[in-house]
């Protein structure tokens, strides 16, 4: 729940997670786009496991990754059990989200003298950044603009951090560190309008049944004189915002170092262009679907090293690495 349909494309996060003390600040998150799935033979770098040190059969998924750009920032405040936007600083000169310059605007120096003289009540900071989905070969010109929160350090560190990343751009190496966990947060595939037996999986009543078949027999009890909303009814079903906890990062290369497109392209993808990154598993969505990647919430007691590839599923049947 909800079976509701998502705002968009892009899905929201809602919560961010904070780094350990003693941490350089950086931004928690990046958008990539997703291109398919393979398999790779990797060694087995669990320890505890009878298969440890083995090969490994692993299905990933492939999504490419290109640079995050820094349009700007904002500044969150406290009170009254809430947090409160403190003001944000702009690039507006930045053609490709603006296409313009606004007509009243104030200046990118200006806006960021007026956040730091607010810095004290600061309790989050975010980045403003944007993906462009054309730097991966996909038709859309329209880039995703979302916040990324900053953690790390103090509050003066992250505002000089944050500072000078306005009007430049965040690598994935970044952000993304192979062998490391992170959360995925997409938007699953639209089914459209379907009934109960196809989304909540009810059985079908018997053939001679009263009116209908494909419904449920009862829709609750004579008190409450109302339907709940646990009772099985027709909606929408897939397009919803999903999150998978700790999925962990199996490689972060480039297609002309390390090839990974399989012959022909992915389906509905095509060729991967420049750095893609391969998780372990599957991931919500069809292809195309932006995908935001996030510094775990739930830090896994887990700690593994970078995995050592032995093969990728990819061209001409296969690559040895």
């Amino acid at each position: 729940m909800p079976r509701s349909r998502a705002a968009g494309l892009l899905p929201r996060v809602r919560t961010w997670p904070e780094l350990p003390e003693g941490e350089k600040p950086r931004l928690l998150g990046t958008i990539a786009y997703k291109a398919g799935m393979t398999h790779v033979i990797m060694i087995d770098d669990r320890q505890t496991v009878p298969n440890a040190g083995k090969p490994l059969f692993k299905a990933v998924t492939v999504l490419a990754i290109p640079p995050l750009y820094v349009l700007g920032m904002r500044l969150y405040g406290y009170r009254d059990g809430y947090q409160y936007v403190l003001g944000d600083a702009l690039n507006y000169s930045d053609g490709r989200v603006f296409g313009g310059k606004p007509k009243k605007y104030s200046s990118l120096e200006q806006s960021l003298k007026d956040l730091e003289s607010v810095l004290g009540d600061a309790v989050r900071m975010s980045a403003i950044a944007y993906s462009i989905p054309k730097d991966v070969g996909l038709t859309q010109r329209r880039p995703f603009v979302m916040e990324v929160a900053v953690s790390g350090g103090n509050m003066k560190q992250r505002f000089d951090y944050l500072s000078a990343l306005i009007g430049a751009s965040v690598s994935a190496e970044d952000v993304v560190k192979p062998g490391t966990y992170m959360d995925i947060i997409s938007v699953s595939k639209g089914k459209g309008f379907q009934g109960p037996v196809k989304r909540f999986g009810i059985k079908r009543k018997q053939h001679k049944s009263r009116k209908s078949v494909r419904e449920p027999g009862t829709l609750g009890p004579w008190h409450p004189a109302a339907v709940m909303r646990t009772v099985p009814m027709a909606g929408q079903m897939g397009f919803h915002q999903r999150i998978e906890y700790n999925k962990r990062i199996i490689a972060l290369a480039d297609e002309s170092e390390r090839p990974v497109t399989p012959p022909g392209g992915f389906l509905h993808f095509g060729v991967i262009r420049g750095k893609y990154v391969m998780l372990d598993g599957s991931v919500p969505g069809p292809a195309k679907r932006p995908v935001i990647l996030r510094y775990p919430l739930r830090q896994p007691s887990i700690r593994l090293g970078v995995p050592t590839i032995t093969y990728i599923d990819s061209v001409q049947g296969g690559a040895k690495q």
